[in-house]
């Protein structure tokens, strides 16, 4: 029998994200109105969520990106995480599209609650080097290994939901621009 539930978009910028370049540490790709505040006990046990952000990334000379969706009162809390995922060098500006499924598993208090997530990165920037099982360079499966629950969080509070990017070297040339964004609740 169906849950009789529909799709609603939560967020959707309306802008471009900052334009990053020369960053390890993960950031925050959106742009401030789209960090998205759900209310207090918002999460039951199957509640699905889904994100598409659509852009550009350049790769320099070497290092490897990783997605991140934190969830938190200050989005903080890694929800899930992408793996390292490696680039062809010296391309600039070329467009991806990222999706990711978050499902939530337990619910709860302190660190009780918590997202198992999937997703699918596609672009013309990807290739094969180092990552496991992988034969199409132009989409990978995030994360490229079996999927595992985030680290927790708490249900009973308000959180915010973003989206974070990291590279593994600071280089001019390693860019990314978020065009595109938008959260949705499944169910």
């Amino acid at each position: 029998m169906s849950a009789q539930t529909w799709v609603e978009t939560l967020m959707a910028s309306q802008v471009d994200g900052p334009a990053l370049n020369t960053f390890t540490t993960a950031v925050t790709v959106l742009p401030a109105h789209a960090i998205y505040t759900l209310p207090t006990n918002y999460f039951y046990i199957g509640r699905m969520l889904r994100i598409k952000a659509q852009g550009r990334i350049s790769s320099g000379t070497s290092g490897t990106f990783t997605w991140q969706v934190m969830i938190g009162p200050t989005s903080n809390i890694i929800a899930f995480t992408s793996g390292a995922f490696t680039t062809i060098v010296s391309l600039t500006n070329i467009t991806y599209d990222l999706e990711i499924l978050l499902t939530c598993r337990a619910i709860g208090s302190g660190t009780s609650t918590n997202v198992m997530g999937v997703g699918r990165l596609t672009s013309g920037i990807l290739t094969n080097s180092g990552a496991t099982g992988i034969t199409n360079a132009q989409s990978w499966l995030l994360p490229p290994s079996a999927p595992v629950v985030g680290t927790g969080f708490d249900n009973t509070v308000a959180n915010q939901v973003n989206l974070f990017l990291a590279c593994s070297v600071s280089l001019a040339a390693n860019a990314q621009t978020c065009h595109m964004y938008s959260l949705e609740s499944l169910n």
